[in-house]
């Protein structure tokens, strides 16, 4: 296993969508939401755990949530939680993360990727990760993983590549994309040479604090000035002094987009960001009348299509209904249509009103 290799996890969501599972104080990265035994978080940590070593494995997440990654990774040591002190989007984290890294071991390669993904083909995934992280270790590049649209989805963004291949599978990035609308995804899956953005990105660290200081200087002097503090007991201050400072803004915009040194490999294996009860629904094993069931016991009457997440244990029969997600959890009964499952986060609002 090489040591100059990083993993940084990314945990600090909210996961409002999948409400009421997941709420501010517990989100759902720290729930098993595939019903296996094992909370989002801890699959994600034993995915990596087969490529990089334990004591390089960091947690990303707010400062509120400290407890909670310590109680689901008892084998990591404090210090490898890197909390934010207020919620500042991607891009100040993983430069925190990478600055914190390079005091230490400036010839290190690191991964960024969300703790909340569904992987099917797990071996698939190693493979792909460690290629990039020899890539990386050769080439000064900025890599990412793209996922093969196996449809129009209008809730991913999109990478759009270079169809021709520059080597070992790794294509020179054109573009990103936001979220299209239908039409617009449809012409890119027509087209072809497009990607889902899976939010994985591979890079040395060397070569994302250059980009940071090429592209978002103000935040590069931000976190630079710390630089003699990272691994001692004055970080906690300086970060949260400092952080707050840090401009709200997503890794893509602040330096995947300006860069031109951006290359992705087409991921070969199965993926979904789980970013609500429908992706959820979609890649769990459906039962008769595609029925899914979480965790409870549960009896479909004359139902079909519908997703239901219990304690385990809890007793569940349902009759009637179709195409709806229906979750059991705490104090809280939620019935709702599974093509309005995007206004699910606007539901706790309603309470407060």
């Amino acid at each position: 296993m090489n040591n100059n290799y990083y993993a940084v996890i990314m945990a600090g969501g909210i996961g409002s969508r999948f409400w009421p599972v997941s709420s501010e104080q517990f989100p759902k990265q720290f729930h098993d939401m595939l019903g296996v035994g094992k909370t989002l978080l801890q699959t994600t940590y034993e995915r990596f755990r087969r490529v990089v070593p334990a004591e390089n494995i960091l947690i990303l997440t707010n400062e509120k949530y400290l407890d909670l990654v310590l109680e689901q990774l008892p084998e990591i040591e404090n210090d490898q939680v890197l909390t934010e002190p207020a919620m500042r989007n991607t891009a100040p984290c993983i430069l925190y993360a990478a600055m914190k890294i390079a005091a230490v071991n400036p010839e290190a390669v690191m991964t960024v990727a969300p703790s909340d993904h569904w992987i099917e083909n797990e071996n698939i995934f190693i493979d792909n990760i460690q290629k990039c992280y020899k890539y990386c270790s050769e080439h000064h590049v900025l890599m990412t993983l793209g996922v093969q649209p196996d449809f129009a989805n209008t809730g991913y963004g999109y990478i759009q590549y270079d169809k021709q291949k520059q080597d070992d599978d790794f294509y020179k990035v054109k573009q990103f994309h936001e979220k299209p609308d239908q039409d617009t995804a449809n012409a890119y899956l027509e087209e072809g040479g497009y990607l889902w953005n899976a939010g994985i990105f591979i890079w040395g660290v060397e070569q994302i604090i250059e980009a940071f200081q090429k592209f978002q200087p103000v935040m590069y002097t931000l976190f630079a000035e710390g630089a003699d503090l990272y691994n001692t007991k004055e970080e906690r201050g300086f970060i949260d002094s400092r952080y707050p400072e840090a401009a709200n803004i997503s890794i893509d915009y602040a330096i995947m987009e300006p860069s031109d040194n951006i290359y992705v490999l087409p991921a070969a294996f199965k993926w979904n960001d789980l970013g609500t009860w429908g992706s959820l629904y979609k890649e769990l094993p459906h039962q008769e009348d595609e029925n899914v069931a979480i965790n409870a016991q549960v009896v479909f009457q004359e139902a079909d299509g519908n997703i239901v997440y219990g304690a385990e244990g809890k007793k569940v029969v349902l009759r009637g209904l179709s195409d709806y997600i229906v979750v059991d959890h705490g104090d809280t009964l939620l019935i709702y249509p599974r093509e309005k499952e995007q206004d699910v986060k606007t539901l706790p609002g309603k309470f407060k009103e």
